[in-house]
């Protein structure tokens, strides 16, 4: 018998492994809302064949010993565990779904270390972050969607923009010193995230502005953070918004695990009182700036960390130790823009096309906020992920108020 494939896990991985919580799990929830009902047995059938299709996903941790140098996936082949459930729709099934996706993570134990629930006909995709992020469990779904309707999945072409030089980002504020954290609202008792998902129209942007949604939606986070604190009467500090950037291939060639880098946005106090068309402009140069510089995922001494040095054990306990030391550093949020959703999500005549989608990234302490966005059917889908030593869901609807509100302003004319 062939022994299983064996692949060491990658920085970002180990990092994540290292500094694993359970009352904060590190999961990425992804909800798919198509017009008519699913038929179990075929939706099954279509999605475990996409896994076949895709079989990096089909992995689960390796065993070893407590001095072994790496964390290592071990590829199997097939599923460990029925990977699709269904659940009775109800009045509180949606809410419910959504309370199991950001507290009970899938086990790295078991391969995959995904799962996917649905309520009605409303998909709900939950992923073990330590292993996979939500661009390529979408793209499974997309392969998913493909083989249960028989219809066209494949991503549409990105928007063409001209290439940008590497440059240093301009005029970029200090950060030698501890950006601002989101401020206190009204903590709740219990442990773990809360969520909240909402629709809003697309920013209006006028035709050839030098800035991209995505800088809107940047501009937009940062007022927002900004409105807040002011509320809460925290004193003005620079904020430091972190980016996800995606360069992989939507096709079926595209890398299956986690492919994001994360590159940090800064805003100077001052520069928000700006005129929003300057405001803009300098958002967008900086973002451009950002993206074009080459950089590893999560930056140079996360490599260093993540080297076989020493047994894991020992390098989990000082990663840990470090990832406290340096909290005041971790910037302010993260605001993870998927853009428009590449993927038809096309399940056939009777299930139809997704018309909503919305993800959710992990919202751990010290951050304690997160904002993913992403469109489809021509409107912006955006969740607000908390943690819940921070904020409560009244919190949450109120920046959320906030959102929509300085959403609007960045709809500036020319």
């Amino acid at each position: 018998m062939t022994a299983p494939v064996r692949i060491p896990f990658p920085v970002v991985d180990e990092v994540s492994r290292h500094c694993l919580q359970e009352q904060e799990p590190e999961t990425v929830h992804i909800e798919v809302h198509l017009p008519g009902p699913l038929d179990e047995p075929r939706l099954r059938k279509a999605f475990t064949e996409a896994l076949h299709r895709h079989p990096r996903i089909l992995m689960r941790e390796a065993r070893g010993a407590w001095y072994r140098r790496r964390y290592e996936w071990e590829l199997t082949g097939e599923p460990d565990t029925e990977v699709v459930t269904f659940t009775p729709a109800g009045p509180r099934a949606l809410r419910d779904a959504r309370t199991r996706a950001l507290a009970e993570a899938p086990p790295l134990s078991m391969s995959p270390p995904i799962r996917l629930e649905v309520v009605g006909s409303v998909l709900f995709l939950t992923i073990n972050h330590t292993a996979l992020d939500g661009p390529a469990c979408l793209r499974i779904l997309a392969t998913a969607a493909e083989l249960y309707g028989g219809r066209d999945n494949n991503p549409a072409a990105p928007p063409t923009r001209p290439a940008e030089p590497a440059q240093e980002p301009p005029d970029t504020p200090s950060t030698w010193s501890p950006p601002a954290r989101v401020a206190q609202g009204t903590p709740d008792p219990s442990p773990g995230n809360g969520m909240l998902v909402t629709e809003l129209p697309l920013p209006h942007r006028p035709k050839g502005s030098p800035y991209t949604v995505n800088d809107q939606l940047m501009v937009t986070t940062a007022l927002t953070i900004a409105h807040w604190n002011r509320e809460h009467g925290a004193r003005p500090r620079p904020l430091r918004i972190t980016m996800p950037v995606d360069d992989r291939p939507r096709d079926t060639t595209m890398p299956i695990g986690n492919g994001t880098r994360l590159v940090e946005v800064p805003f100077a106090p001052v520069e928000l009182k700006a005129e929003m068309p300057t405001l803009l402009r300098r958002t967008a140069e900086r973002t451009r700036a950002l993206k074009a510089l080459p950089r590893p995922q999560l930056g140079h001494g996360a490599a260093l960390l993540t080297a076989p040095w020493a047994p894991v054990a020992a390098r989990a306990a000082l990663t840990r130790g470090l990832r406290r030391a340096a909290a005041p550093w971790t910037s302010t949020t993260l605001l993870s823009n998927i853009g428009r959703i590449p993927y038809p999500l096309d399940f056939g005549e009777e299930a139809g096309r997704a018309h909503a989608v919305w993800f959710s990234a992990p919202a751990r302490m010290p951050r304690g906020l997160t904002v993913t966005t992403a469109s489809t059917a021509g409107r912006l889908h955006l969740a607000l992920r908390w943690s819940r030593a921070l904020l409560s869901h009244g919190d949450g609807a109120h920046l959320r108020d906030l959102f929509e509100h300085y959403l609007h302003t960045t709809e500036v004319t020319p």
